[in-house]
């Protein structure tokens, strides 16, 4: 970010917390806001000219994915149906688990719809490549990913996602619905998390 701009978000951090908040433990900014907001009207964009005349069943992968799923929703011009699935194998750690669990399963058949699941980010792919598969058995006319975010890591899983927000480093982010031990979700921008938190909390 230019001189200006972070000098507005630390202005915005006092207004927000006046003294110690969570924005307090974020390192660094990476994505705004008014960044964040361009690319989900940009991707909407894209997703609603590729599927002019059809309707769309969202799936949004719970939590991290609720308010670009939100807002992303919001923005695409043809129908769309929305639907969750909650998959964990974080918890409380920065590291995969490498065990994924479907802790919330879809409200409604998919067999015959369009389906374009919605990920917050793509870290190892490990979580996303199960759940394609998953869905894939369930016959669905169309399957696409859309993620927010994306490390780049996933080549040896083989996950390919039709949409891409942001490519990012790798490095271990919070904010925009993403979060640690179930904290940050509401920041409004992407921050990496200063190593120090998850340190003491380890």
């Amino acid at each position: 970010m230019s001189a200006a701009e972070n000098e507005r978000y630390e202005r915005m951090r006092e207004r927000m917390t006046g003294g110690s908040s969570l924005n307090d433990d974020i390192e660094e900014i990476i994505i705004t806001p008014e960044a964040l907001a361009a690319r989900v009207r940009e991707i909407a964009s894209e997703i609603s000219a590729d599927y002019a005349g059809k309707e769309i069943l969202l799936v949004g992968v719970l939590k991290g994915a609720v308010m670009f799923m939100t807002d992303l929703a919001r923005q695409i011009t043809v129908p769309v149906e929305l639907d969750f699935m909650a998959t964990s194998s974080y918890g409380n750690s920065t590291n995969s688990s490498g065990v994924v669990r479907i802790i919330k399963d879809l409200d409604e058949p998919i067999e015959g719809k369009d389906v374009l699941v919605v990920e917050d980010i793509v870290d190892s792919g490990l979580t996303l490549r199960y759940l394609v598969g998953l869905l894939k058995k369930r016959n669905p006319a169309s399957l696409n990913v859309c993620t927010l975010l994306d490390k780049g890591l996933t080549g040896a899983q083989g996950v390919e996602t039709a949409y891409r927000g942001f490519l990012i480093p790798n490095r271990f982010v919070v904010g925009y619905g993403l979060d640690y031990a179930q904290k940050y979700r509401n920041l409004p921008y992407i921050g990496v998390l200063k190593p120090a938190v998850y340190s003491r909390e380890g």
